[in-house]
């Protein structure tokens, strides 16, 4: 992943990115903040957790594999949203849910832009889910605690057809 701040650099990070694999993408830069809200499946349909906040670490230009992992930027549980925000991106994680046809569990990542737009970064199928992993501590914040949110899963993969859909 290359972060470039300059026209400039664009060929050089393209060049780059075809060292590893012909198929790249290239997105333009949303300025916000890091926001973060699990849809877990239940008996009545998908459900969203509290949402979570990650600081950016000041030494990285963006959440990467160092910033997460090495310099272990920690989650903020709950965000601190206000009220209509906090609906708003449960509303839209459980709605990314549906759109992209998931099942049993996903973390949804957003960015809160500065015009308080929340734009969809990527959808996790299969989030961090040791106890201290981000998706089961907001489930926890939302009442649903380690446990049960174990049961909570293989209760949705019974409930699921086999086979084909």
């Amino acid at each position: 992943i290359t972060k470039v701040d300059e026209l400039s650099g664009l060929d050089e990070a393209i060049a780059e990115a075809q060292r590893h694999d012909p198929k790249i993408i290239v997105e333009a830069a949303l300025r916000g903040r890091e926001i973060e809200c699990g849809v877990l499946e239940f008996e009545d349909g998908p459900r969203a957790s509290v949402p979570a906040e990650i600081p950016p670490v000041q030494a990285h230009a963006f959440y990467d594999f160092e910033a997460k992992y090495i310099d272990s930027a920690d989650g903020i549980v709950p965000a601190p949203l206000t009220e209509d925000q906090t609906a708003e991106v449960r509303r839209l994680a459980v709605e990314a849910f549906d759109a992209a046809s998931c099942e049993g569990l996903v973390r949804a990542d957003f960015f809160l832009t500065e015009d308080g737009e929340f734009v969809i970064n990527e959808i996790n199928t299969m989030p961090g889910f040791t106890p201290i992993s981000m998706y089961p501590r907001m489930w926890q914040e939302t009442g649903v605690d380690y446990p049960e949110l174990v049961d909570r899963l293989v209760q949705a993969a019974l409930r699921r057809s086999t086979g084909l859909r």
